[in-house]
């Protein structure tokens, strides 16, 4: 009897334990690999950096964060980049709302179809192409002032500090990961409960505010993780497209040119630790079950 067929006779009828056997492989990577890296990072946080010598000194302490906390230039960063990513999550949702819907409810299949491929289409393009494309709108001599300059209007252009340019880009790459959580949320509602609304002599507009949004809310929750989650990091979109100062921005800056891994490691702890919160308010919200 070979070792396997032992093995396979002792785990007959033991789900439990053929289910922990599965899953030790990957979860062990996920511990070691992705956990284990962020708790060195967490941990890199507690070193400080000397300036005079540019030498990272290997002393425990809280001298990052409390710089975080007091420096009232990196509590406006934390605010501009939350607010950005509450501002893009929000224009998502009010834009994917009725592009999923017509997907689930009112397309025909084959129109659903395309619907879907035009939806996905754009994740096949690199991330900064897109941005580069944006950019290239939103310039000076782009073809949205061309369209706007008739009308006496200022597009928002590239560079400086405005921050409309990053709100449009940032909203166009992540609206498809909004449209397809709603889309399937959407598509999980039995057309028989908007019928019955209908036949009760409900408005479209009650309708929707007391039968589609509540059935539909934990859907538009599940794709607001990826565009909050996904604005809350990202670095390359600023850097490109305008001036202003996020998050990423001063990790990249703190990591690359300064050399300062302590407070780069301290500030990527602001995001982790909004992003947990999210999630626990998303898990309440029943997110989870909608992705």
């Amino acid at each position: 009897m070979t070792a396997i067929t032992h093995m396979g006779k002792l785990l007959r009828g033991r789900k439990g334990a053929q289910l922990a056997i599965l899953l030790s492989a990957p979860l062990g990577w996920l511990v070691v690999a992705y956990l284990g890296s962020l708790g060195v990072m967490l941990f890199n946080g507690l070193w400080r950096f000397d300036l005079g010598t540019q030498v990272v000194i290997k002393e425990l302490g809280l001298s990052n964060f409390e710089r975080l906390w007091n420096e009232e230039v990196y509590r406006t960063i934390t605010i501009r980049t939350l607010g950005m990513a509450a501002l893009v999550t929000f224009t998502c949702a009010v834009l994917a709302f009725p592009i999923a819907f017509t997907m689930a409810k009112l397309a025909t299949p084959r129109a659903r179809r395309y619907l879907l491929v035009a939806v996905l289409l754009p994740l096949w393009a690199s991330y900064v192409v897109k941005v580069y494309a944006w950019r290239t709108i939103l310039a000076q001599e782009g073809i949205l002032n061309w369209f706007l300059s008739p009308l006496g209007v200022d597009g928002p252009g590239t560079g400086g500090t405005r921050l409309m340019g990053i709100w449009l880009t940032l909203t166009y790459l992540w609206l498809p990961y909004m449209i397809l959580p709603v889309y399937a949320g959407l598509e999980r509602i039995p057309d028989s409960l908007i019928d019955a609304s209908s036949d009760l002599g409900a408005s479209p507009l009650t309708t929707f505010r007391k039968v589609i949004l509540p059935l539909a809310f934990p859907a538009v929750v599940a794709g607001s993780i990826f565009t909050f989650s996904l604005t809350l990091g990202d670095y390359i979109t600023p850097t490109l497209v305008s001036s202003s100062q996020f998050i990423g921005n001063v990790i990249y800056a703190q990591l690359g040119v300064a050399g300062n891994l302590p407070f780069a490691a301290a500030f990527a702890a602001v995001p982790m630790v909004i992003m947990v919160v999210y999630l626990l308010i998303a898990r309440r919200l029943g997110a989870f079950e909608s992705l």
